[in-house]
């Protein structure tokens, strides 16, 4: 059986190139280096999103086109590039991230992670690497948050990995959506997979975008630099659509490095109008509001999976003055509040 390269989503814009078998002999991979792999066994990725944003199966003996990444998931995967020639990696995330697993969620001891063998780089006409972030390299800006004064910015965090913030922030797109306003979503740090972002536009983002379209394959470990300039260059695409706000999504909790770097840095939250907080029990509820205080930090709305416990809600009303939403009240009421409060700001 003719065996066809099955292109991962992070490589969606390498259209031209050769395979290079003698490389992995000696060559050290950087993140967003772009190379051909063999599936040696099926673990916990069974599919991977395709350049043609659909989930394809893998099988052992595919080959796939993916790109090196780092990736931090306290619910999946700890990955990393490594520093020294290796042949064999694994599947970190199903957009296409490439690396080795240094640890993970218990609940995959049992399966692990879907295993590679590398059969070579891919290579441009000058036989240089392709790399995916070198390839929107000259799309990026550097930050000034000039962009975002040209819109809303609401930012969506949570106290960890599956906290309800991308549910939170994609029924407060529609919420908006329903008030007749124009909005954007982006999601500015994570690991390449479009599922998030897809949610958003569904529920009726007028865009919805997010790292990946400028070649990072992971944000973990990004510098602070690039990930203010990731910003800028994120809320800068999204301003073809005039958006009356951008809601952005910032990955994992608000301990987690890239997400403590963004809220401590105070040119970034200059550039933030409001944030909602999501949290999946009424402690990390609470906690977390202390948190974001002492960074300096009023956030306008708690939110995420504690909402949907009526009993979780009334513990945190009893220790918090701040709202709480849940979805409906995100796409009503809470949305109208949102609006009121931008018109308020203006008008001081």
């Amino acid at each position: 059986m003719e065996t066809r390269i099955k292109q991962s989503f992070i490589c969606s814009d390498v259209n031209t190139y050769q395979v290079d078998t003698a490389r992995p002999q000696y060559y050290v991979p950087q993140v967003g280096d772009v190379a051909i792999f063999e599936v040696l066994s099926i673990g916990k990725h069974t599919k991977m999103q395709s350049s043609a944003r659909r989930n394809v199966s893998l099988m052992p003996g595919d080959r796939i086109m993916a790109a090196f990444g780092t990736r931090y998931a306290t619910g999946q995967f700890e990955g990393y590039v490594p520093d020294t020639v290796q042949q064999e990696f694994h599947i970190l995330g199903g957009g296409g991230t490439v690396g080795q697993v240094h640890s993970m969620h218990s609940k995959f001891h049992r399966v692990g992670p879907t295993c590679l063998q590398i059969v070579g780089y891919a290579t441009d006409a000058a036989g240089e690497v392709i790399n995916t972030k070198q390839l929107k390299a000259e799309q990026m800006h550097t930050f000034s948050g000039a962009s975002a004064s040209r819109t809303k910015v609401i930012l969506s965090v949570g106290s960890s990995m599956d906290s309800g913030k991308t549910t939170s922030a994609a029924y407060l797109v529609h919420g908006l959506k329903k008030q007749e306003k124009k909005v954007a979503y982006v999601k500015l740090t994570g690991t390449v997979y479009t599922k998030d972002a897809d949610l958003a536009y569904d529920l009726g983002a007028d865009i919805s975008t997010d790292f990946s379209y400028f070649g990072y394959p992971s944000t973990y470990l990004c510098s602070e630099t690039e990930l203010l300039n990731l910003y800028e260059s994120l809320i800068r695409l999204t301003l073809e659509k005039q958006p009356d706000y951008v809601v952005i999504e910032i990955a994992d909790g608000i301990i987690q490095r890239e997400t403590k770097m963004l809220m401590t840095n105070h040119r970034f939250m200059n550039t933030v109008d409001e944030v909602i907080f999501s949290a999946g029990d009424s402690l990390a509820a609470i906690q977390g509001i202390q948190t974001l205080e002492g960074w300096g930090i009023t956030p306008t709305a708690l939110c995420g999976m504690f909402t949907a416990s009526p009993l979780l809600v009334k513990e945190v009303k009893g220790h918090s003055s701040v709202p709480v939403y849940n979805l409906e009240d995100l796409t009503g009421e809470g949305a109208k509040e949102v609006i009121a409060r931008a018109q308020l700001r203006i008008a001081q």
